[in-house]
């Protein structure tokens, strides 16, 4: 082997969205995460090597009004199929992260991360992931390793791969996408592409429709596809969730495999979270119950401790089995439980939850909104958390819940059974309770089960400590990440 005594791995980490800068969903965990935990891995897990991680967004507007000094670095032009544009980048710095910020007249500061404008996120995205590859060479910083999330940096991946075979500069670029939720492929920006010289794959393992769509794009370019789950790489290659992409992924499967998120376990953490009414740990859970208490408090429900609290934290959204949940409650109302549903999302789905307050003003609370404290307080006093999704890649909901002490039942697919462990199957060993079919009946009997578990407090409290003694730190993830790096720069 090579040595690799002071050698550094140049990692750009391309994102659209990065907590504590700007988050909407769960890639703003990711992309801020994952390259911290990779620049704080030693060398003695990595093979010999630093890993030298920066991450790049774009400069939404929210980023501008939360960093009020932010020093520019270069300006540029990005190509378009008939002529040029702007570009700027500035940088910033979280907790040693170094974080470059493209801005342009194809950013626009009025617009949010996400729109239902395919045209506008169409331009946006792709002038963004052109000038993510035109940076790189301003600032004389070559990557080793590009790695993209998700289609809005996929044409990064796909123009490297086109560059790679006549620019000295990339020769030696490899390449990684993360996928984090298949469906979305960047459908509609077939135009906009066109606008920026950006040609159709000619890879024909991928279906004719595909070959014009972002995210397709770079799956066939990457020269690794990371799945969040293990279990979710698995499932893409089948009709039910491979969106049409499943036998091209097949074919790619040596360069497929799934790495589960993780969850900064510093944040999360129920012993030092000073949004929660009381503290605690794992040694002293009996504590726990004060929080119990004063949510049910807060939300207007009678503080009965000894009733079990079912908590859905979460979009409203088909995906998420809302649904499913709402219906099942309705199956068990003969038991004795109370619910708080917090999210927003889908409009009926939103109705439906308010509906089922007002059917069960004694048992639920539906908050059709998006409200961090809350949040975490229910983290800190629900009993057990619903997770009945249809498909989940990941989930972060589940390992946050089981930080604090609070007991999943989920749907047994992609993360969420990577990172549950039945009770039903593994009694002694359990951390949550999974069911299989995507059936609020089946719903419905195994939240029965959870609450017959909790009556007996000495059962419930040991499924609670190991919950919380799980490891779900970005640290594990990170070294899997470091694996594939490390394989790419040495091939």
């Amino acid at each position: 082997m090579a040595n690799t005594k002071n050698k550094t791995i140049n990692i750009l980490f391309t994102a659209v969205e990065a907590d504590p800068l700007i988050k909407v969903g769960g890639l703003g965990d990711v992309a801020y995460a994952l390259p911290h935990a990779l620049r704080l891995l030693p060398p003695d897990q990595t093979g010999g090597y630093q890993l030298d991680a920066r991450l790049v967004l774009p400069c939404h507007a929210a980023i501008r009004e939360k960093c009020k000094e932010l020093n520019p670095i270069a300006d540029f032009k990005v190509p378009l199929q008939d002529g040029i544009v702007s570009a700027r980048a500035a940088m910033t710095e979280i907790n040693g992260l170094p974080v470059y910020l493209i801005s342009g007249p194809l950013i626009p500061m009025d617009s949010p991360v996400y729109s239902n404008d395919h045209h506008l996120d169409g331009i946006k995205f792709t002038f963004f992931s052109l000038a993510c590859l035109e940076l790189a060479r301003q600032l004389n910083w070559r990557p080793d390793i590009l790695h993209g999330n998700d289609w809005h940096t996929a044409i990064a991946l796909y123009t490297l791969n086109e560059r790679k075979q006549t620019d000295p500069f990339y020769q030696r670029t490899s390449s990684v996408i993360t996928i984090h939720n298949l469906p979305f492929m960047g459908s509609g920006t077939e135009e906009e592409l066109s606008m920026f010289g950006v040609k159709p794959s000619g890879d024909n393992r991928l279906p004719e429709w595909a070959r014009f769509l972002p995210l397709p794009m770079a799956l066939s370019a990457a020269d690794y596809i990371i799945a969040v789950s293990p279990s979710y790489a698995n499932e893409l290659l089948t009709p039910e969730f491979g969106c049409g992409l499943e036998n091209f992924l097949y074919q790619r499967k040596d360069r497929l495999l799934g790495i589960v998120n993780g969850i900064d376990m510093n944040i999360w953490n129920p012993a030092t979270d000073s949004s929660i009414p009381v503290r605690y740990s794992i040694n002293n859970l009996a504590q726990r119950q004060q929080n119990k208490a004063h949510l049910l408090s807060e939300v207007g429900l009678e503080p009965d401790l000894n009733t079990p609290l079912l908590i859905m934290i979460g979009r409203m959204d088909h995906q998420k089995g809302v649904d499913l949940a709402i219906d099942a409650l309705k199956q068990i109302s003969d038991l004795n439980w109370k619910a708080i549903l917090l999210g927003k999302g889908d409009p009926q789905l939103e109705k439906a939850t308010q509906q089922l307050e007002t059917e069960m003003p004694n048992k639920v609370r539906a908050a059709t909104r998006f409200d961090m404290p809350l949040a975490r307080k229910m983290y800190a006093g629900g009993d057990m958390i619903l997770m009945p999704s249809r498909y989940e890649p990941c989930g972060l909901a589940q390992m946050i819940a089981m930080r604090y002490g609070c007991v999943p039942i989920a749907r047994s697919t992609g993360g969420l059974r990577d990172t549950i462990l039945d009770i039903k199957t593994n009694p002694a060993q359990g951390t949550g309770f999974l069911f299989d079919a995507i059936s609020s009946t089946e719903l419905a009997d195994t939240i029965r089960q959870a609450i017959e578990a909790y009556s007996n407090p000495e059962t419930w409290l040991a499924i609670q400590k190991r919950c919380m003694a799980q490891d779900f730190s970005w640290h594990r993830s990170a070294i899997q990440y470091a694996q594939i790096y490390r394989k790419l720069y040495e091939k």
